[in-house]
């Protein structure tokens, strides 16, 4: 479970809510220009591509993204989409046959837009080729985007789709257009001080403030926190300066996240937001937090050298961190 958000409030961020019940090697990369990157059946992008910085687990020097950006201010996200993604067992021709898990450096390596990314996307087929025998496939779709739109890219049992995102939001399963069809249930929802509707004739008044939104649902459920991560970045207001933004953009992954033990998996495991993260793509630095750590970690990667031939990685700090006052 994962919550992915796109915001422009002048520059534009890009980050998730990573909610998982185990960690997965994961620490934040950066991979420079001068990094070759191999895939399974297409072509390798060799030295000269776009550098990239997000999180992932890095395995025999390839980096399995969860999310990133590139210099040119593209992001990508993958979330688990359970129950509807498909791989496909063969290659074919004529089309881009890439694994799940090179869909981000594939993307993100090549192009500077969503529109370069959608020619891509609309002849992708995503193949069964797991990256290791001991490691499972992955099963993701994917939300990417820059400071102009965002879309999902969606593998299923019907091939690939590619959906226009209005709202910059992403969560899991099931398929992006019942998410969209599913805000029709919310629209009465506002964050207005509410007027009595119910009964003119008796003079009925709110409990308090936050009234306009009852009906906004409180849950850690994949439908109910996509409601809520649109009504927040669409509703909550924002100073313009990077530190007010970067505050806010945390502020509203922090109201969909997964505090430990509320949410258990069928197996009875516990699932909580292993990291917060938000991309800088004006300075080109990835920012995290950690559940345990809440203080806000930075990754320049417009302080390393962009070309060199070895991708960069940096351990989680994730023992809290605290700043004394006196």
């Amino acid at each position: 479970m994962c919550t992915a958000l796109a915001w422009n409030n002048g520059s534009f961020y890009f980050g998730r809510n990573m909610d998982l019940e185990y960690h997965f090697g994961e620490q934040a990369v950066i991979v420079p220009r001068g990094y070759p990157i191999s895939f399974q059946k297409e072509k390798t992008i060799p030295a000269g591509h776009y550098a990239m910085v997000g999180m992932a687990a890095v395995t025999d020097r390839y980096p399995l993204f969860a999310e990133a950006g590139n210099e040119k201010g593209l992001c990508a996200a993958g979330l688990n989409f359970p129950g509807y993604a498909f791989q496909e067992k063969d290659a074919a021709d004529g089309k881009y046959n890439i694994t799940a898990y090179e869909v981000i450096p594939w993307l993100l390596a090549q192009c500077q837009s969503v529109e370069e990314a959608k020619g891509l996307l609309s002849r992708a087929r995503i193949v069964a080729i797991p990256f290791q025998s001991s490691l499972p496939l992955p099963t993701l779709h994917f939300m990417v985007s820059d400071q102009h739109s965002s879309i999902v890219f969606e593998y299923t049992r019907d091939g690939g789709r590619i959906f226009e995102n209005p709202f910059g939001v992403m969560t899991n399963s099931p398929t992006f257009d019942f998410h969209l069809a599913n805000l029709a249930n919310y629209i009465n929802c506002t964050p207005a001080y509410p007027k009595n509707s119910f009964a003119s004739h008796h003079a009925l008044s709110p409990l308090g403030v936050g009234a306009g939104g009852f009906g906004i649902p409180g849950d850690v459920s994949t439908t109910s926190r996509f409601v809520r991560a649109v009504f927040h970045k669409l509703n909550s207001v924002c100073g313009p300066s990077r530190d007010e933004s970067l505050a806010h953009f945390f502020h509203i992954l922090d109201s969909v996240a997964m505090l430990k033990g509320s949410s258990l998996t069928q197996n009875g495991d516990v699932d909580l937001t292993l990291y917060s993260s938000c991309i800088d793509t004006s300075e080109f630095v990835y920012y995290y937090k950690t559940y345990g750590n809440s203080q806000l970690s930075a990754v320049h990667a417009n302080r390393v050298d962009l070309n060199v031939k070895d991708i960069f990685c940096y351990p989680l700090r994730e023992k809290q961190s605290v700043y004394d006052v006196n």
